[in-house]
């Protein structure tokens, strides 16, 4: 009997001892994988934070997450307007490969006509759902002890392809829509998205859920996207910042003209619209809220933190919001102004924190190293065009040159054309579909495509072209196609109507939101709505 004993004694011991190990390995392999929040602001230009240089919009939560980032000065967003870019995120493709080259909802084909633009061509169709076959970065993080939140803005597709789908565990405010239905202020028009008071602000609504999410499940790796609404349109703000922003462009000294025409839209050239200069720090408030609250927790640490947008400043179309001078064009343009994003990489204990790196990164990019870093192994099937910045960024290695591309065979809202763009080393080659002609340009000589060296360059123009030109047919990429229909004199028309009208109405409400009795509503778009 006391053999007997001793004997269950030993065996209680040795299970007891094996299943603490095994605790252990538990914790040891999931310090190995460090938590991820992943932040994504819609629409916002690289010249749109003051630590780049902007003199009049502020953004200090940016400007201190820069400060102790890997900072990639030539970073790309996947595409010029956002679900394309959105896609690139989520897959680790170019656009042309995955499919989805436009903003989900826009038309194609012979209904573009319906848009009333008389344009040459018809712009070509896409992918209108985020495609179920590929292996989202979500879905590969949650395969692999990720637990995974998303907040916000989605737009990659409609029911049966939210977040939810796509391996997100948690969905707050991501649907099929792509700007703030029902504005930044609550009553919310969003059933993802609860209302709690009149008046909350969506940029720190998406915040706090964040923060909730972080909280909850901070004792274990976790994977949480941050993808703001702000700064699209319609922009909004509070009086009390409108009344800091206006004294500001004021103390800045008021330009006489704020637009000038692009190719085909009046393009804005000037920061002074406190609208959307309120916006902008209410973003950065929200950024605020959740870096604090890593911190508070003791995660800052443990926490990968990335941010970028996906695409340019609204300079053309839509709110015309901000300039992104001196790079040219913005939003919906094939210049880096609609393409070159703010691309900040936080990985905690880095002697690269606080630098910076020119080596041109890209959306596609973020898929490999996030899972380099979660020491999960790469998957080159799914993320074949990004590659991995772990070694760049921990190591300062020299990564090999590689051509990346950009294909949008639309037109866009904001004025650009349907075109196709490689970047390989210093020089980017633009082709134009409308025409078939090509811009050449050297971006270390000239990063603000000034001088098309198309002329003097020939024989690397149509090297570069042809590189294009093949990849494009290698992925199956669609094209535009001629209108026949198209009616030159409307267009005629349509552009003196540009010149004539819209460019003195922009320049009359760029003065009239500078007032000092301008007042957009008498709730200023509910923000002053009393709480319930």
């Amino acid at each position: 009997m006391k053999s007997s004993y001793i004997f269950l004694t030993v065996v209680f011991f040795i299970f007891s001892s094996c299943q603490t190990k095994k605790e252990e390995d538990s914790k040891t392999e999931q310090k190995q994988k460090p938590n991820i929040v992943f932040i994504l602001a819609d629409d916002f230009g690289l010249e749109d934070m003051s630590f780049v240089g902007s003199p009049y919009y502020e953004t200090p939560h940016i400007d201190k997450l820069a400060s102790r980032s890997m900072v990639f000065t030539q970073g790309y967003a996947g595409s010029r307007v956002c679900s394309p870019s959105r896609a690139t995120i989520m897959t680790g493709k170019f656009t042309a490969r995955h499919g989805v080259t436009n903003w989900i909802g826009e038309k194609f084909g012979e209904d573009w006509r319906s848009m009333g633009r008389h344009d040459k061509l018809l712009p070509a169709d896409y992918v209108h759902n985020l495609p179920k076959e590929d292996i989202t970065l979500a879905e590969a993080l949650q395969n692999n002890g990720y637990t995974t939140f998303f907040a916000g803005k989605w737009h990659l597709g409609d029911e049966g392809s939210y977040p939810e789908d796509h391996g997100f565990q948690f969905n707050k405010g991501g649907w099929d829509k792509g700007s703030p239905i029902g504005g930044y202020y609550s009553p919310f028009d969003n059933p993802k998205l609860e209302n709690k008071y009149f008046g909350e602000n969506l940029s720190i609504r998406l915040a706090k859920e964040t923060n909730d999410f972080i909280t909850t499940h901070k004792d274990a790796p976790f994977f949480a996207f941050l993808s703001f609404y702000a700064v699209h349109g319609p922009i909004e703000t509070t009086q009390e910042k409108w009344n800091k922003y206006q004294q500001k462009a004021i103390v800045n000294g008021i330009a006489n003209d704020g637009f000038t025409m692009e190719k085909k839209l009046p393009i804005r050239v000037t920061q002074d619209n406190p609208i959307y200069a309120g916006l902008v720090e209410t973003m950065d408030d929200a950024i605020g809220l959740v870096l604090d609250n890593l911190k508070n927790l003791g995660l800052d640490e443990d926490t990968i933190i990335i941010f970028t947008s996906d695409n340019g400043g609204v300079s053309s179309g839509d709110a015309f919001s901000t300039s992104n001078l001196p790079y040219r064009g913005g939003k919906g343009y094939h210049w880096e102004g609609g393409i070159r994003e703010p691309f900040l990489i936080y990985v905690p204990n880095q002697t690269s924190n606080g630098k910076t790196s020119e080596y041109p990164v890209t959306g596609a990019d973020f898929y490999p190293t996030i899972l380099d870093y979660a020491n999960i192994e790469l998957k080159p099937e799914q993320h074949q065009d990004g590659i991995s910045l772990k070694s760049l960024i921990n190591e300062g290695a020299l990564l090999s040159e590689r051509p990346l591309f950009w294909h949008y065979p639309h037109y866009g809202n904001q004025g650009g054309d349907p075109s196709s763009v490689i970047r390989k080393g210093d020089w980017k080659l633009i082709h134009y579909y409308e025409e078939d002609t090509n811009e050449l340009y050297n971006l270390q000589t000239d990063p603000y495509e000034r001088q098309n060296l198309v002329a003097s360059n020939a024989k690397l123009a149509e090297s570069l072209y042809l590189e294009l030109k093949y990849w494009l047919i290698e992925v199956g990429a669609k094209f535009p196609e001629k209108d026949e229909k198209f009616d030159a004199e409307k267009r005629s028309e349509y552009d003196k109507k540009i010149v004539n009208d819209l460019l003195p109405k922009l320049e009359k409400e760029r003065l009239k939101f500078l007032e000092k009795d301008y007042q957009p509503n008498k709730n200023w778009w509910g923000s002053k709505t009393t709480k319930d």
